[in-house]
């Protein structure tokens, strides 16, 4: 793992390899608070994501032009963008001089150029043929903040851009205030969700990262008022009864009764199998919903994991991560 100390040992020394080799070195507290509340999540792009693209003319003239849905826009003419609105800026001042724009994109990590000839009408009006999208907002559960060194994790799992199923790249984001309005219920073969307004005036943190185990940043609010568990390992996991803290209503964070079916330590996030047996949370949400990603799992009075997943077929059932695997990734993407 990624914060297991590295020891050159030699071979002279084999009782100094029995005195250190069950050391563990983490950075992240061995205590810290879970979290539970939901929060408003905007995160913004690393460029302008093309998520489409539209007929001008009876042409897709975007499309035609070598874009492929998932690109992300950096330049145009040369000319750094990082929004929607610096875009719409660029393309009408450079529109003046021409129709024809060298577009700087990203794909697969990779740095190209390609020229988009756009339609423009008497209006002088242009359309570039291209749907984009630079931010998305949505809600999920605070998983953890770590007191020692301010890192929060949320969600136990990736924000991926729906029309491209991909990792969305972010540039940077924020978590704030959310307040649960009320809640479809999941039923077996369609998942429900939470339903929530936004406060983005009142803001708790800076998301830095979008990993596959969740996204993590800077807590700058004040520390929540929650005693600090223990960090449990994937060894401390065990079959049986344990709690999850999430909210179903307003902002109250709440205790809910399930029992942990079986562990996978080979999985990369789908490590605890998990079904609800809380007769309040079923009768309010019928089982796991969208919104409760990042709700800690807790067991033996330690912190073990978060929901992530709900089964489609069994929405009582779902699956959840290892919180030592959010927190490796938490302390290497936000420190």
């Amino acid at each position: 793992m990624h914060f297991l100390k590295k020891l050159k040992l030699q071979i002279i020394f084999p009782l100094l390899i029995l005195f250190i080799m069950p050391i563990n070195i983490y950075a992240y507290s061995k205590y810290i608070i879970p979290g539970g509340e939901t929060i408003g999540i905007e995160v913004n792009s690393e460029g302008v994501l093309i998520v489409g693209f539209y007929e001008v003319d009876n042409r897709y003239i975007g499309k035609d032009a070598g874009f492929e849905i998932g690109d992300a826009i950096t330049k145009i003419n040369n000319i750094k963008v990082n929004s929607i609105n610096e875009m719409v800026s660029v393309v009408n001042e450079e529109a003046k001089d021409s129709n024809e724009l060298e577009v700087t994109i990203t794909r697969d990590s990779k740095s190209s150029t390609l020229n988009l000839n756009m339609i423009c009408d008497s209006n002088d009006v242009c359309k570039t043929g291209l749907y984009v999208k630079d931010e998305i907002t949505g809600i999920g559960t605070l998983t953890y903040i770590d007191p020692k060194t301010t890192i929060f994790g949320a969600l136990g799992h990736e924000i991926t851009e729906r029309t491209t199923g991909e990792r969305f790249e972010i540039k940077d984001g924020k978590i704030f205030k959310a307040t649960v309005t009320d809640n479809i219920k999941s039923e077996n073969g369609s998942p429900g969700e939470k339903n929530a307004t936004y406060d983005e005036s009142v803001t708790y943190g800076k998301i830095s990262s979008n990993e596959e185990s969740g996204i993590f940043g800077k807590y700058t609010s004040e520390l929540l008022e929650t005693e600090v568990l223990e960090v449990g390992t994937k060894d401390d996991v065990k079959k049986g009864e344990a709690i999850i803290r999430t909210v179903i209503n307003g902002n109250e964070v709440k205790e809910y009764d399930i029992n942990i079916l079986n562990i996978n330590k080979d999985s990369d996030i789908k490590n605890i199998l998990f079904e609800i047996t809380d007769e309040e949370l079923l009768s309010e949400t019928g089982g796991v919903i969208q919104g409760m990603s990042g709700s800690p799992i807790i067991q033996n009075n330690k912190i073990v994991g978060a929901v992530t997943h709900v089964i489609v077929s069994d929405a009582k059932k779902g699956y959840g991560i290892f919180i030592t695997t959010m927190l490796e990734e938490g302390d290497k993407s936000a420190s």
